[in-house]
């Protein structure tokens, strides 16, 4: 499938390289970060073994197994790679995949904001959304500086999620990666794992359930009546006689 190129006014400059700041993946600190998040990866996918997935990620992740899923890298010149070849808005039908992660594709500075967007309409109610980005409050973030990556909050992320249709606290956070020195390292949420390299958000696309117009049923609770003295005895007598 062709790639859909956006509409540009003559003599605008062309558009960055993509690739050129998400190369900095391929080198010794950007794949212990990506190793760091195979396992997760995993899980995600794991849990989802019914419904088709999609998987866009850097051009140096380790990438799943396609089988029932969609795997996708930004190319060069704009768009994306992979299973097919396609921009934005991508050609599948709403609600249609039971899980979709991102890994890093969105810290390039000039990454596509309508990405999101895109997800959120392609990803079926109770569907996963999983998130990998870098940690802005990692000491790891000097290893990355000047490369043309950009590193966002927890709350900057979780602001572009609710934007882009994901309801407000449906999102899970952990600390992924090394902290300083190029190696893989563990997960957690726990205090001592804000420093890590990498940080991953998981959603579930939560849909509220429909509720009929029109007024609804009241219901009040009623307190029974005491019985009145000597009414037990003539409502008995009145059974007998029956």
């Amino acid at each position: 499938m062709p790639a859909l190129l956006p509409h540009r006014q003559a003599g605008a400059p062309p558009p960055r390289d993509r690739q050129a700041g998400l190369d900095w993946f391929r080198g010794e600190a950007g794949q212990a970060l990506l190793a760091s998040e195979g396992e997760a990866v995993r899980r995600v996918l794991a849990a989802c073994p019914a419904r088709p997935w999609m998987w866009l990620g850097v051009p140096a992740a380790v990438a799943p197994v396609p089988g029932r899923g969609l795997v996708l890298r930004p190319a060069a010149g704009g768009g994306w790679h992979g299973s097919l070849r396609c921009g934005l808005p991508l050609p599948l039908a709403s609600e249609s995949l039971g899980a979709i992660l991102l890994q890093h594709v969105l810290d390039d500075e000039d990454a596509d904001p309508g990405l999101l967007q895109e997800c959120m309409r392609v990803l079926a109610p109770g569907g996963t959304l999983w998130l990998a980005g870098l940690n802005p409050w990692a000491p790891y973030r000097l290893r990355w500086a000047g490369t043309g990556l950009r590193a966002r909050t927890p709350g900057g992320w979780q602001l572009a999620l609710r934007r882009a249709g994901l309801p407000a606290g449906a999102v899970q956070l952990q600390w992924l990666g090394p902290v300083w020195d190029p190696c893989p390292g563990p997960g957690g949420v726990g205090a001592r794992d804000l420093l890590r390299g990498g940080l991953a958000l998981t959603a579930s696309k939560r849909v509220q359930a429909g509720v009929r117009e029109g007024a609804l049923r009241v219901l009040r609770w009623r307190p029974r009546a005491a019985p009145v003295a000597g009414s037990t005895g003539h409502a008995a007598g009145t059974a007998a006689r029956r």
